[in-house]
């Protein structure tokens, strides 16, 4: 039966000085004399105590890790360890810095093995998330160089440990540890002999990290969506349909939701009035209320404090027809988006036209993106997005068939996993039998997510009933997305090969 292990990790305390010395002369035998004094650890402790923390193992100090806050604008200019440490008297520590440098990282020899630096590394991985910091940085050592540095510079020896071909201890352990190097800093840490003095900085991103400077508010990080699987049927008057849509949006606001949802040409059964004219004509004619609709969603966005995806209207603008829609935010600003593919009945039937604009939002709940239908299957337009950053698809739809359904559905379903990010699809159920071209409808609404640890295993959040009018209401995660980039599975975002290929956006 073996001996039981305490491990416990805290903060550095002054009258730990001693322990803290010895455990740094056994952690470099190399460089015996090249320990911290008492008055700049107290110093240090004095500027930053949650910076410094220490291991003990069995009540024997095991491991030490040391940082300071700096300016990212030091991290970025030139510097080497004398500098940055402020000679060593820690002046350079900044508390409305934006990147945590560390300053030192040692473990006893007698404790390797057992992955306590990991342990440190993951302390200030949190710390930097709790003080919200972009980043961790530090001048990390390549002490296995000195044997390789008459045939390879520092950056093919960093290369070729990166690919396995090399094995450096330290260099190869920070790279497990989601560190990146930046560039190469000569003459980085006098007397480090191992390394020829060179220095390799790394740098780790707080993925969660929020602009200090961009909002008085921070964004939310649990979303809250509302769908409106939307039932078609005949009403009598465009008053007669927005009392239904001011109901739905009341519905959904009531469970907080941050987005309500409708789909595609929901106010398709307005065309019913203008059923004695040709299907061109009578979409036209449905089109002038497009603007009054726009408004009343802007209204109801304020008065009810929830975003509004409108789904779509017809809109002819310089003799043009369109399929466009509105994203009312609750603070009253509008923004416009349009489908750019138009489908071959669209074409045919109506003379639509596609749209030209592909962009995403910024809202109070981070930046979304909207497909229209068809356009989700263009697998181009959503990367797009996702390399601006958006975090949820909004993909209003109207299909007739189950086929048709399923189509958008399980190309929204590969955007979510190819992009990293939440798709939410909402469509209409019903028939219109006196509305041209607009028979019959089939959806089945959903929230979908990436197919990876922290998501459901099938990739959906929340669904529909199919075919029946109801709401969908579902949270995502903003935070899973971001951990998802770096460390899921698979990185599909991070992975691609951009040496190989590229979607290119034209003006």
């Amino acid at each position: 039966m073996t001996d039981a292990i305490n491990i416990e990790i805290k903060t550095l305390e002054k009258d730990q000085y001693d322990a803290l010395k010895e455990t740094m002369i056994a952690s470099y035998p190399s460089m015996p004399e090249s320990y911290w004094q008492r008055e700049q650890i107290n110093r240090l402790i004095n500027l930053f105590p949650e910076g410094q923390v220490v291991i003990y193992i069995n009540g024997v100090m095991a491991a030490c890790a040391l940082s300071i806050i700096v300016d990212e604008k030091k991290v970025n200019n030139r510097h080497n360890y004398k500098s940055i440490t402020g000679n060593y008297s820690f002046n350079s520590h900044d508390p409305e810095g934006e990147i945590l440098y560390g300053i030192d990282v040692f473990i006893k020899p007698q404790f390797r093995g057992m992955r306590l630096g990991r342990r440190l590394y993951d302390y200030r991985k949190e710390l930097a998330e709790h003080l919200n910091l972009k980043g961790i940085v530090f001048g990390g050592r390549i002490p296995g160089y000195h044997k390789y540095a008459q045939e390879l510079t520092p950056s093919q020896y960093i290369q070729k440990v990166k690919q396995k071909e090399l094995h450096d201890p330290v260099l190869d352990f920070q790279l497990s540890n989601d560190f990146h190097p930046v560039r190469i800093i000569k003459n980085y840490l006098h007397g480090d002999l191992q390394s020829n003095e060179y220095g390799v900085l790394l740098k780790w991103d707080n993925i969660y990290y929020e602009d200090r400077s961009e909002q008085a508010f921070p964004l939310k990080r649990v979303v809250r969506l509302g769908l409106i699987q939307w039932q078609m049927r005949l009403y009598k008057n465009m008053e007669e349909m927005m009392t239904q849509v001011e109901y739905f949006v009341d519905t959904v606001s009531g469970y907080r939701c941050d987005f309500a949802v409708f789909p595609e040409f929901f106010n398709a059964p307005l065309m019913a009035e203008y059923n004695h004219l040709s299907a061109a004509d009578a979409v036209k004619e449905v089109s002038k209320y497009t603007a009054v609709i726009r408004d009343r969603f802007a209204a109801l966005a304020i008065s009810y404090n929830i975003n509004i995806v409108t789904g779509s209207m017809p809109e002819v603008v310089d003799g043009r027809l369109y399929n466009v829609g509105y994203l009312c935010h609750r603070d009253g600003s509008i923004d416009k988006y349009e489908k750019i593919h138009v489908t071959p009945d669209e074409e045919r039937v109506w003379g639509m036209v596609g749209g030209n604009q592909v962009k995403t939002f910024d809202t109070d709940c981070g930046k979304v993106g909207i497909l229209v239908c068809y356009d989700s299957e263009f697998p181009e337009l959503s990367r797009l997005l996702a390399d601006e950053g958006m975090d949820i698809l909004f993909v209003p739809f109207l299909t007739d068939t189950q086929n048709a359904y399923f189509r958008v559905r399980h190309c929204a379903q590969a955007r979510a996993i190819e992009n990293e990010c939440y798709v939410a699809i909402a469509g209409n159920v019903g028939n219109l039998p006196q509305v041209q071209n607009m028979d019959i409808q089939y959806a089945q609404s959903m929230i979908l997510t990436p197919c990876d640890f922290s998501f459901p295993s099938n990739g959906i959040e929340a669904e529909a009933t199919p075919n029946t009018e109801m709401v969908v209401i579902g949270d995502v995660d903003i935070d899973l997305l971001r951990h998802l980039h770096r460390f899921g599975s698979v990185k599909n975002l991070a992975d691609r090969r951009k040496d190989v290929y590229e979607v290119v956006r034209k003006s």
